[in-house]
Protein backbone atom coordinates (compact mmCIF):
# COMPACT_ATOMS: atom_id res chain seq x y z
CA UNK A 1 0.00 0.00 0.00
CA UNK A 2 2.92 2.38 0.63
CA UNK A 3 4.09 1.85 -2.93
CA UNK A 4 0.61 2.52 -4.30
CA UNK A 5 0.16 5.70 -2.30
CA UNK A 6 3.52 7.13 -3.29
CA UNK A 7 2.98 6.31 -6.94
CA UNK A 8 -0.46 7.86 -7.23
CA UNK A 9 0.55 11.01 -5.32
CA UNK A 10 3.55 11.36 -7.62
CA UNK A 11 1.32 11.00 -10.66
CA UNK A 12 -1.10 13.67 -9.48
CA UNK A 13 1.47 16.26 -8.47
CA UNK A 14 4.08 15.81 -11.17
CA UNK A 15 1.85 15.41 -14.19
CA UNK A 16 -0.15 18.52 -13.30
CA UNK A 17 3.04 20.59 -13.32
CA UNK A 18 4.45 19.40 -16.64
CA UNK A 19 5.17 22.19 -19.09
CA UNK A 20 2.07 22.75 -21.17
CA UNK A 21 0.13 19.87 -19.61
CA UNK A 22 -3.32 20.07 -18.08
CA UNK A 23 -4.06 18.22 -14.83
CA UNK A 24 -4.97 14.61 -15.55
CA UNK A 25 -8.44 13.41 -14.66
CA UNK A 26 -8.81 11.25 -11.57
CA UNK A 27 -10.13 8.50 -13.81
CA UNK A 28 -6.98 8.51 -15.96
CA UNK A 29 -4.74 8.68 -12.90
CA UNK A 30 -6.43 5.59 -11.46
CA UNK A 31 -6.27 3.83 -14.83
CA UNK A 32 -2.57 4.66 -15.28
CA UNK A 33 -1.82 3.48 -11.75
CA UNK A 34 -3.61 0.18 -12.36
CA UNK A 35 -1.84 -0.45 -15.67
CA UNK A 36 1.57 0.62 -14.38
CA UNK A 37 1.31 -1.79 -11.45
CA UNK A 38 0.01 -4.62 -13.64
CA UNK A 39 2.42 -4.71 -16.59
CA UNK A 40 6.09 -5.68 -16.47
CA UNK A 41 8.04 -2.41 -16.58
CA UNK A 42 11.62 -2.69 -17.83
CA UNK A 43 14.09 0.13 -18.51
CA UNK A 44 16.55 -1.12 -21.13
CA UNK A 45 19.47 1.10 -20.14
CA UNK A 46 20.90 2.85 -17.11
CA UNK A 47 24.46 3.57 -16.03
CA UNK A 48 23.94 3.04 -12.30
CA UNK A 49 26.86 0.57 -11.97
CA UNK A 50 29.14 3.60 -12.44
CA UNK A 51 27.78 4.81 -9.10
CA UNK A 52 28.01 1.39 -7.49
CA UNK A 53 31.79 1.38 -7.92
CA UNK A 54 31.98 4.43 -5.65
CA UNK A 55 32.54 3.34 -2.04
CA UNK A 56 29.97 5.84 -0.69
CA UNK A 57 27.03 4.62 -2.82
CA UNK A 58 24.59 2.00 -1.54
CA UNK A 59 21.75 1.29 -3.95
CA UNK A 60 19.70 -0.23 -1.17
CA UNK A 61 19.25 3.24 0.35
CA UNK A 62 17.16 6.12 -0.97
CA UNK A 63 19.11 8.97 -2.54
CA UNK A 64 17.89 12.45 -3.43
CA UNK A 65 18.13 13.08 -7.16
CA UNK A 66 18.85 16.79 -6.83
CA UNK A 67 21.47 16.77 -4.09
CA UNK A 68 23.23 13.49 -4.93
CA UNK A 69 22.51 13.52 -8.70
CA UNK A 70 21.77 9.81 -8.40
CA UNK A 71 18.78 8.68 -10.46
CA UNK A 72 18.33 5.00 -9.54
CA UNK A 73 18.25 2.93 -6.36
CA UNK A 74 16.08 0.06 -5.15
CA UNK A 75 13.87 2.27 -2.97
CA UNK A 76 13.04 4.69 -5.78
CA UNK A 77 12.55 1.84 -8.27
CA UNK A 78 9.76 0.61 -6.01
CA UNK A 79 8.34 4.11 -5.58
CA UNK A 80 8.25 4.60 -9.35
CA UNK A 81 6.82 1.18 -10.04
CA UNK A 82 9.79 0.14 -12.18
CA UNK A 83 10.06 -3.64 -12.05
CA UNK A 84 13.50 -3.89 -13.55
CA UNK A 85 16.27 -2.54 -15.73
CA UNK A 86 19.32 -3.40 -17.76
CA UNK A 87 22.25 -2.17 -15.70
CA UNK A 88 25.04 -1.19 -18.08
CA UNK A 89 28.65 -2.22 -17.63
CA UNK A 90 29.99 0.92 -19.27
CA UNK A 91 33.60 1.50 -20.27
CA UNK A 92 34.80 4.49 -22.24
CA UNK A 93 36.84 4.02 -25.38
CA UNK A 94 40.59 3.90 -24.78
CA UNK A 95 43.67 2.93 -26.79
CA UNK A 96 43.22 0.08 -29.24
CA UNK A 97 46.46 -1.55 -28.12
CA UNK A 98 47.30 -4.77 -26.23
CA UNK A 99 47.83 -2.68 -23.09
CA UNK A 100 44.55 -0.85 -23.61
CA UNK A 101 42.64 -4.11 -24.09
CA UNK A 102 44.12 -5.66 -20.98
CA UNK A 103 43.30 -2.61 -18.89
CA UNK A 104 39.71 -2.41 -20.10
CA UNK A 105 39.15 -6.15 -19.50
CA UNK A 106 40.22 -5.71 -15.89
CA UNK A 107 37.95 -2.70 -15.38
CA UNK A 108 35.02 -4.45 -17.07
CA UNK A 109 35.31 -7.49 -14.82
CA UNK A 110 35.65 -5.24 -11.78
CA UNK A 111 32.36 -3.51 -12.65
CA UNK A 112 30.71 -6.90 -13.20
CA UNK A 113 31.90 -8.01 -9.75
CA UNK A 114 30.63 -4.78 -8.18
CA UNK A 115 27.19 -5.07 -9.79
CA UNK A 116 26.77 -8.75 -8.96
CA UNK A 117 27.84 -8.11 -5.36
CA UNK A 118 25.30 -5.27 -5.15
CA UNK A 119 22.55 -7.60 -6.39
CA UNK A 120 23.56 -10.36 -3.97
CA UNK A 121 23.59 -7.89 -1.07
CA UNK A 122 19.78 -7.58 -1.23
CA UNK A 123 18.44 -11.05 -2.14
CA UNK A 124 15.03 -10.26 -0.69
CA UNK A 125 14.65 -7.15 -2.87
CA UNK A 126 16.27 -7.88 -6.23
CA UNK A 127 17.50 -10.75 -8.39
CA UNK A 128 19.67 -11.24 -11.45
CA UNK A 129 17.71 -12.04 -14.62
CA UNK A 130 19.17 -13.87 -17.61
CA UNK A 131 15.91 -14.51 -19.47
CA UNK A 132 12.44 -12.97 -19.75
CA UNK A 133 11.10 -15.88 -17.70
CA UNK A 134 13.42 -14.83 -14.87
CA UNK A 135 12.01 -11.31 -15.07
CA UNK A 136 8.40 -12.42 -14.84
CA UNK A 137 9.24 -14.78 -11.96
CA UNK A 138 11.03 -12.08 -9.99
CA UNK A 139 8.16 -9.66 -10.60
CA UNK A 140 5.70 -12.19 -9.14
CA UNK A 141 7.99 -12.59 -6.12
CA UNK A 142 7.80 -8.84 -5.53
CA UNK A 143 11.49 -8.30 -6.31
CA UNK A 144 13.23 -5.88 -8.66
CA UNK A 145 14.73 -7.34 -11.83
CA UNK A 146 18.39 -6.75 -12.71
CA UNK A 147 19.46 -7.55 -16.26
CA UNK A 148 22.99 -6.75 -17.43
CA UNK A 149 24.15 -5.06 -20.63
CA UNK A 150 27.62 -4.03 -21.76
CA UNK A 151 27.89 -0.52 -23.19
CA UNK A 152 30.77 -0.33 -25.68
CA UNK A 153 32.32 -3.34 -27.37
CA UNK A 154 35.77 -2.05 -26.48
CA UNK A 155 36.37 -4.86 -23.90
CA UNK A 156 35.99 -7.40 -26.70
CA UNK A 157 39.10 -5.91 -28.29
CA UNK A 158 40.04 -8.19 -31.16
CA UNK A 159 39.31 -11.40 -29.24
CA UNK A 160 36.08 -13.07 -30.34
CA UNK A 161 36.09 -15.29 -27.25
CA UNK A 162 35.40 -12.21 -25.12
CA UNK A 163 31.83 -12.13 -26.42
CA UNK A 164 31.22 -15.53 -24.82
CA UNK A 165 33.04 -14.39 -21.67
CA UNK A 166 30.73 -11.38 -21.29
CA UNK A 167 27.69 -13.56 -21.93
CA UNK A 168 28.82 -16.07 -19.34
CA UNK A 169 29.09 -13.30 -16.75
CA UNK A 170 25.44 -12.44 -17.37
CA UNK A 171 25.43 -9.79 -20.10
CA UNK A 172 22.49 -10.12 -22.46
CA UNK A 173 23.33 -7.32 -24.86
CA UNK A 174 26.37 -5.43 -26.05
CA UNK A 175 26.16 -1.86 -27.26
CA UNK A 176 28.68 -2.40 -30.03
CA UNK A 177 30.32 1.03 -29.90
CA UNK A 178 30.25 4.24 -27.88
CA UNK A 179 31.24 7.81 -28.76
CA UNK A 180 34.44 6.83 -30.59
CA UNK A 181 35.16 4.12 -33.14
CA UNK A 182 36.41 0.76 -31.91
CA UNK A 183 37.51 -2.46 -33.63
CA UNK A 184 33.91 -3.58 -34.19
CA UNK A 185 32.36 -0.62 -36.00
CA UNK A 186 32.16 3.14 -36.41
CA UNK A 187 30.46 5.45 -33.93
CA UNK A 188 27.77 8.00 -34.81
CA UNK A 189 29.90 10.71 -33.21
CA UNK A 190 33.37 9.98 -34.60
CA UNK A 191 35.13 10.42 -37.93
CA UNK A 192 35.04 7.79 -40.67
CA UNK A 193 36.83 4.56 -39.75
CA UNK A 194 35.61 1.34 -41.33
CA UNK A 195 32.68 3.12 -42.98
CA UNK A 196 30.44 0.83 -40.97
CA UNK A 197 31.10 -2.63 -39.58
CA UNK A 198 34.61 -4.10 -39.67
CA UNK A 199 35.37 -7.66 -40.76
CA UNK A 200 35.92 -8.48 -37.10
CA UNK A 201 32.64 -6.75 -36.28
CA UNK A 202 30.89 -9.15 -38.66
CA UNK A 203 32.32 -12.01 -36.59
CA UNK A 204 31.03 -10.36 -33.42
CA UNK A 205 27.52 -10.06 -34.87
CA UNK A 206 27.56 -13.73 -35.88
CA UNK A 207 28.81 -14.77 -32.44
CA UNK A 208 26.11 -12.75 -30.70
CA UNK A 209 23.51 -14.38 -32.94
CA UNK A 210 24.94 -17.79 -31.98
CA UNK A 211 24.69 -16.99 -28.27
CA UNK A 212 21.26 -15.36 -28.44
CA UNK A 213 22.76 -12.09 -27.22
CA UNK A 214 20.98 -8.90 -28.27
CA UNK A 215 22.89 -6.57 -30.60
CA UNK A 216 22.53 -2.95 -29.51
CA UNK A 217 22.99 -0.29 -32.22
CA UNK A 218 22.64 2.81 -30.04
CA UNK A 219 25.73 4.99 -30.63
CA UNK A 220 26.51 3.20 -33.93
CA UNK A 221 26.90 5.20 -37.15
CA UNK A 222 24.23 4.98 -39.83
CA UNK A 223 26.58 2.90 -42.00
CA UNK A 224 27.24 0.55 -39.08
CA UNK A 225 23.50 0.24 -38.48
CA UNK A 226 22.80 -0.88 -42.03
CA UNK A 227 25.81 -3.22 -42.16
CA UNK A 228 24.57 -4.92 -38.99
CA UNK A 229 21.07 -5.30 -40.37
CA UNK A 230 22.46 -6.83 -43.55
CA UNK A 231 24.16 -9.73 -41.77
CA UNK A 232 22.31 -10.32 -38.49
CA UNK A 233 20.04 -13.33 -38.31
CA UNK A 234 18.29 -12.02 -35.21
CA UNK A 235 16.30 -8.92 -34.26
CA UNK A 236 18.39 -6.04 -32.91
CA UNK A 237 17.75 -3.27 -30.41
CA UNK A 238 18.63 0.38 -29.95
CA UNK A 239 18.74 0.40 -26.15
CA UNK A 240 18.58 4.18 -25.68
CA UNK A 241 17.87 6.26 -28.79
CA UNK A 242 15.17 8.64 -30.04
CA UNK A 243 13.57 9.72 -33.33
CA UNK A 244 15.81 11.93 -35.47
CA UNK A 245 12.79 13.47 -37.18
CA UNK A 246 11.90 15.17 -33.88
CA UNK A 247 15.45 15.86 -32.67
CA UNK A 248 18.17 16.01 -35.31
CA UNK A 249 20.97 14.34 -33.40
CA UNK A 250 23.26 11.66 -34.92
CA UNK A 251 22.55 9.47 -31.89
CA UNK A 252 18.92 9.18 -33.00
CA UNK A 253 17.37 7.04 -35.75
CA UNK A 254 15.79 8.60 -38.83
CA UNK A 255 12.53 7.33 -40.31
CA UNK A 256 14.23 5.08 -42.85
CA UNK A 257 16.20 3.46 -40.05
CA UNK A 258 13.05 3.07 -37.95
CA UNK A 259 11.33 1.25 -40.81
CA UNK A 260 14.38 -0.96 -41.35
CA UNK A 261 14.48 -1.77 -37.64
CA UNK A 262 10.83 -2.76 -37.73
CA UNK A 263 11.39 -4.98 -40.78
CA UNK A 264 14.14 -6.72 -38.82
CA UNK A 265 11.71 -7.32 -35.94
CA UNK A 266 13.76 -5.19 -33.58
CA UNK A 267 12.90 -2.45 -31.10
CA UNK A 268 14.05 1.09 -30.36
CA UNK A 269 14.00 1.99 -26.68
CA UNK A 270 13.04 5.63 -26.30
CA UNK A 271 15.77 7.54 -24.43
CA UNK A 272 14.93 10.34 -22.01
CA UNK A 273 18.27 12.15 -22.12
CA UNK A 274 16.99 15.66 -22.80
CA UNK A 275 19.45 16.56 -25.60
CA UNK A 276 18.19 13.57 -27.61
CA UNK A 277 14.54 14.48 -27.00
CA UNK A 278 14.78 18.09 -28.17
CA UNK A 279 17.56 20.30 -29.47
CA UNK A 280 18.81 22.34 -26.50
CA UNK A 281 18.53 26.10 -26.53
CA UNK A 282 21.83 27.79 -27.48
CA UNK A 283 24.08 28.55 -24.53
CA UNK A 284 27.58 29.37 -25.84
CA UNK A 285 29.08 29.88 -22.38
CA UNK A 286 27.84 26.52 -21.18
CA UNK A 287 28.90 24.76 -24.38
CA UNK A 288 32.35 26.30 -24.19
CA UNK A 289 32.81 25.32 -20.55
CA UNK A 290 31.67 21.75 -21.23
CA UNK A 291 33.97 21.46 -24.24
CA UNK A 292 36.90 22.60 -22.12
CA UNK A 293 36.18 19.96 -19.47
CA UNK A 294 35.80 17.26 -22.13
CA UNK A 295 39.15 18.21 -23.62
CA UNK A 296 40.84 18.41 -20.23
CA UNK A 297 39.63 14.94 -19.29
CA UNK A 298 40.08 13.28 -22.71
CA UNK A 299 36.37 12.87 -23.39
CA UNK A 300 35.94 11.16 -19.99
CA UNK A 301 37.56 8.04 -21.39
CA UNK A 302 40.48 6.00 -20.05
CA UNK A 303 40.57 8.02 -16.80
CA UNK A 304 41.86 6.97 -13.41
CA UNK A 305 39.36 6.91 -10.54
CA UNK A 306 40.81 10.14 -9.17
CA UNK A 307 40.64 11.83 -12.58
CA UNK A 308 37.03 10.73 -13.00
CA UNK A 309 36.14 12.09 -9.57
CA UNK A 310 37.61 15.48 -10.47
CA UNK A 311 35.96 15.41 -13.91
CA UNK A 312 32.56 14.81 -12.33
CA UNK A 313 33.11 17.69 -9.91
CA UNK A 314 33.96 20.13 -12.70
CA UNK A 315 31.18 18.87 -14.98
CA UNK A 316 28.55 19.17 -12.25
CA UNK A 317 29.85 22.65 -11.46
CA UNK A 318 29.01 23.67 -15.03
CA UNK A 319 25.56 22.11 -14.70
CA UNK A 320 24.94 24.21 -11.58
CA UNK A 321 26.30 27.40 -13.13
CA UNK A 322 24.39 27.03 -16.40
CA UNK A 323 21.23 25.00 -15.64
CA UNK A 324 19.50 23.49 -18.64
CA UNK A 325 15.88 23.73 -19.65
CA UNK A 326 15.01 20.06 -19.81
CA UNK A 327 12.59 18.36 -22.17
CA UNK A 328 9.45 17.04 -20.49
CA UNK A 329 7.41 13.85 -20.41
CA UNK A 330 5.00 15.14 -23.04
CA UNK A 331 7.90 15.64 -25.46
CA UNK A 332 9.19 12.16 -24.65
CA UNK A 333 5.86 10.66 -25.59
CA UNK A 334 5.84 12.77 -28.78
CA UNK A 335 8.80 10.60 -29.83
CA UNK A 336 6.92 7.44 -28.90
CA UNK A 337 3.97 8.65 -30.97
CA UNK A 338 6.25 9.24 -33.94
CA UNK A 339 7.99 5.88 -33.65
CA UNK A 340 4.65 4.10 -33.42
CA UNK A 341 3.43 5.95 -36.51
CA UNK A 342 6.56 5.06 -38.52
CA UNK A 343 7.63 1.66 -37.17
CA UNK A 344 4.54 0.35 -35.37
CA UNK A 345 3.56 -0.34 -31.77
CA UNK A 346 5.59 -3.58 -31.69
CA UNK A 347 8.91 -1.78 -32.14
CA UNK A 348 9.19 0.80 -29.36
CA UNK A 349 10.18 0.65 -25.70
CA UNK A 350 11.86 2.80 -23.02
CA UNK A 351 15.56 3.10 -22.15
CA UNK A 352 16.13 6.03 -19.82
CA UNK A 353 19.93 6.42 -19.72
CA UNK A 354 19.52 7.33 -16.04
CA UNK A 355 22.85 7.98 -14.33
CA UNK A 356 24.32 8.52 -17.78
CA UNK A 357 22.63 11.86 -18.42
CA UNK A 358 18.99 10.76 -18.65
CA UNK A 359 16.19 12.65 -16.96
CA UNK A 360 13.46 15.08 -18.05
CA UNK A 361 10.97 17.32 -16.29
CA UNK A 362 8.33 15.02 -14.85
CA UNK A 363 10.60 11.98 -15.04
CA UNK A 364 13.81 13.24 -13.52
CA UNK A 365 14.59 10.02 -11.70
CA UNK A 366 13.26 6.48 -11.42
CA UNK A 367 10.70 7.41 -8.75
CA UNK A 368 8.73 9.32 -11.41
CA UNK A 369 8.46 6.59 -14.05
CA UNK A 370 4.70 6.35 -13.64
CA UNK A 371 4.29 9.72 -15.33
CA UNK A 372 5.23 8.20 -18.68
CA UNK A 373 2.41 5.69 -18.26
CA UNK A 374 0.01 8.47 -17.31
CA UNK A 375 0.91 10.45 -20.43
CA UNK A 376 0.38 7.34 -22.56
CA UNK A 377 -3.06 6.86 -20.98
CA UNK A 378 -3.87 10.53 -21.60
CA UNK A 379 -3.11 9.88 -25.28
CA UNK A 380 -5.43 6.88 -25.39
CA UNK A 381 -2.83 4.12 -25.59
CA UNK A 382 -4.44 0.83 -24.60
CA UNK A 383 -3.27 -1.40 -21.77
CA UNK A 384 -1.85 -3.84 -24.33
CA UNK A 385 0.01 -1.01 -26.09
CA UNK A 386 1.50 0.11 -22.78
CA UNK A 387 2.46 -3.45 -21.89
CA UNK A 388 4.40 -3.69 -25.14
CA UNK A 389 6.10 -0.32 -24.66
CA UNK A 390 7.07 -0.99 -21.06
CA UNK A 391 8.83 -4.28 -21.67
CA UNK A 392 6.77 -6.62 -23.80
CA UNK A 393 8.49 -5.70 -27.04
CA UNK A 394 11.96 -5.99 -25.52
CA UNK A 395 11.17 -9.36 -23.93
CA UNK A 396 9.87 -10.55 -27.30
CA UNK A 397 13.19 -9.67 -28.94
CA UNK A 398 15.11 -11.46 -26.18
CA UNK A 399 13.03 -14.59 -26.65
CA UNK A 400 13.34 -14.45 -30.44
CA UNK A 401 17.11 -14.06 -30.26
CA UNK A 402 17.29 -17.09 -27.96
CA UNK A 403 15.07 -19.12 -30.30
CA UNK A 404 17.25 -18.28 -33.31
CA UNK A 405 20.38 -19.17 -31.31
CA UNK A 406 18.87 -22.60 -30.67
CA UNK A 407 18.20 -23.00 -34.40
CA UNK A 408 21.80 -22.07 -35.19
CA UNK A 409 23.06 -24.63 -32.67
CA UNK A 410 20.76 -27.31 -34.07
CA UNK A 411 21.95 -26.72 -37.64
CA UNK A 412 25.52 -27.14 -36.53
Amino acid sequence: MIKSALTIISLIIIHSTLLGALPASKKNIRKAKRIHDKVLTIDSHNDTPLRMVRPDFDWGERHDAKSSRSKVDLVRMEEGGLDGAFFAIFVGQGPRTPEGYEKVKQRTMMIFDTLLNAINRYPDKVGLALTPDDAYRLEKEGKRVAFIGVENGYPVGKEIGMVQALYDRGARYITLVHTRNNDICDSSTDTLGFDGLSDFGSEVVAEMNRLGMMIDVSHASDASFYDILEITRSPIIASHSCARALCDNPRNLDDEMLRALAANGGVIQMCILSDYVKIPAPNPQRDSARAAVREKFRGFEDLTDEEMKQARKEWYGIEDQFPRELANVSEVVDHIDHIVEVAGIDHVGIGTDFDGGGGVTGCYDVSEMGNITLELVERNYSEEDIRKIWGGNLMRVMNEDSRIAQEIAYRR
